[in-house]
């Protein structure tokens, strides 16, 4: 009876301690519903105004550092670094201004700095994320499969809102949240793609 007795409580007991650890856990976490895979862009530019003359890459290109993108004047631009190209400008005998910052015949991206990057109001938990904190995260193309990074930024203010108080139409500011994971251990996952974000605060 008393061996009966002792197991009924430790069995109780650890109920007990995983209600606890859950609730503990649940009460740490961030939930970040707007969340997307990118990476920074990286815009080609000749270094003087000039006519584009020609493309040579297309949309969805993998491209080698230094490789001909595009021929504007006399000048051949080429790739800051390895990595895909996301858009060209195919407005062949345009005319492109360095001077204006109207020059950007390609842009591209580096696979190897994709981050998750999520949007979050800042009174839905934002002050209890800091850098550092680790961080799991869902893809929508892959179900509940569970992919791990680390915060790795906070951004300025994406965007503001007013509250629909109509008592205080204070307006609430949205921040970009930065999770860094390592591409080569995730490589299906790919610029563009819908995400959630989980931040285990600590």
């Amino acid at each position: 009876m008393t061996t009966r007795r002792s197991v009924t409580l430790a069995i109780a007991a650890a109920a007990a301690i995983g209600i606890g650890a859950y609730w503990y856990v649940s009460a740490q976490t961030v939930y970040i519903d707007l969340s997307e895979i990118r990476a920074p862009i990286i815009n080609l530019s000749p270094s003087v105004s000039g006519q584009l003359r020609a493309i040579y890459v297309n949309v969805g290109d993998t491209v080698a550092a230094n490789q001909p993108v595009a021929l504007v004047g006399n000048e051949i631009v080429e790739s800051q670094t390895a990595g895909e190209i996301v858009s060209v400008d195919r407005n062949i005998g345009e005319f492109e201004n360095a001077a204006t910052g109207q020059d950007v015949v390609a842009t591209m991206i580096d696979p190897t700095q994709l981050r998750v990057v999520g949007q979050i109001d800042e009174d839905k938990g934002l002050s209890s994320i800091k850098v550092g904190d680790v961080a799991k995260f869902t893809v929508d193309a892959f179900g509940s499969k569970v992919y791990e990074g680390v915060v790795s930024q906070i951004g300025r203010v994406a965007e503001a809102s007013v509250t629909s108080n109509v008592f205080d139409q204070r307006p609430t500011n949205r921040f970009d949240v930065y999770v860094r994971f390592n591409p080569a251990r995730y490589p299906k996952l790919t610029d563009g793609m819908s995400a959630r974000i989980w931040v285990y605060a600590n």
